[in-house]
């Protein structure tokens, strides 16, 4: 079992930078695959960006060059670093887990709510 705990969301400019953080407790984190996903008002959830246990990133097109995902093992936390937001980006931000050998995830985080606006 995997506990996920999001933080860092808010309301910033466009153009503007955020920092979410999603703490995990247990100790298989080593062994857990990370994303962020998001949704917006009546759009589908969608995989952000996501970070194997060698490092390996993902990122959907849109943000591409803007965001960076990141992983501390010694604190079982994963970031995301958002540059250069865009009103498009307004969403809630799920933190996910998932075993590094399944395709699903299967825990989640409580979600955090970015804003982008002027």
């Amino acid at each position: 079992q995997v506990q996920l705990e999001e933080s860092g969301g808010g309301l910033v400019e466009p153009g503007g930078s955020l920092r979410l953080s999603c703490a995990t407790s247990g100790s298989t984190f080593s062994s857990i695959d990370m994303g962020w996903h998001r949704q917006a008002p009546g759009k589908q959830r969608e995989l952000v960006a996501s970070i194997g246990r060698g490092d390996t990133t993902y990122y959907v097109d849109s943000v591409k060059g803007r965001f960076t995902i990141s992983r501390d093992n010694a604190k079982k936390t994963v970031y995301l670093q958002m540059n250069s937001l865009k009103p498009e980006d307004t969403a809630v931000y799920y933190c996910g887990a998932r075993w590094w050998f399944k395709v699903e995830y299967e825990w989640w985080g409580q979600g955090t709510q970015v804003t982008v606006s002027s």
